[in-house]
């Protein structure tokens, strides 16, 4: 099945964002494995600086797909954070914890650079801004944050994040709609600079010319 299909399917059963990734853990790799992870890896690594020598927090890091790529790109080390214990235990990161985004065991001023890639979506508008308020806390001055969601044209068009459960049924997994405005305001509060924003198309989705992906760069 196209992306495009999966996207105008009717609607599947919705799932929580713990109960959905208790059960998508056994078979979640750490890597982009599908479409809308290729595309959505590839804007916000056209949006990443240099990594060598800083401390990186992969927030909302499931099984650690960005601290490898942070890793892989210099990085001096990395902390993954999630609030999904099976998630962490199936992931590959050495340094984790388990936390909510909106609240990060974490000193301020101690990370160089937050990669968050396709997590803010599971969060309410609430939770989602007192998340990036976190990410201006723990920040260096000089620091850098880099966010990836499902844009929103695509959810405003239906379309779902879906996974297989247990039972052999697909599931959707709950998703919040965050737009540019949004994130922009959210970053003004926390006092990040968005510096840099990436809306890539797929051309199996809408002949490619809707966004599948919001691509943000924020700078403190």
């Amino acid at each position: 099945m196209n992306l495009l299909s999966r996207l105008r399917k009717p609607p599947f059963q919705t799932l929580s964002s713990q109960n959905a990734y208790a059960q998508w853990a056994k078979t979640y790799p750490a890597e982009a494995h599908n479409v809308l992870m290729q595309v959505e890896q590839t804007a916000l690594l056209d949006l990443m600086p240099p990594l060598q020598g800083r401390q990186v927090l992969d927030l909302g890091c499931g099984t650690g797909r960005w601290g490898k790529l942070a890793l892989a790109n210099g990085a001096a080390g990395v902390i993954g954070l999630d609030n999904s214990l099976p998630m962490l235990q199936a992931g590959i990161l050495e340094t984790i914890a388990q936390a909510e985004m909106s609240d990060l065991p974490l000193a301020p001023n101690s990370i160089d650079a937050i990669l968050c890639g396709l997590a803010m979506g599971h969060l309410t508008p609430i939770a989602m801004r007192r998340a990036i308020l976190e990410m201006g806390r723990v920040l260096k001055s000089g620091g850098m944050a880099l966010i990836s969601d499902f844009h929103p044209f695509q959810a405003w068009q239906g379309g779902q994040r879906t996974f297989t459960g247990d039972d052999g049924r697909t599931y959707a997994v709950e998703h919040y709609i965050h737009s540019y405005a949004d994130y922009f305001d959210a970053g003004q509060t926390a006092g990040l600079t968005l510096d840099a924003v990436g809306e890539p198309c797929h051309p199996n989705v809408a002949g490619g010319k809707i966004p599948l992906i919001l691509a943000l760069r924020f700078v403190k």
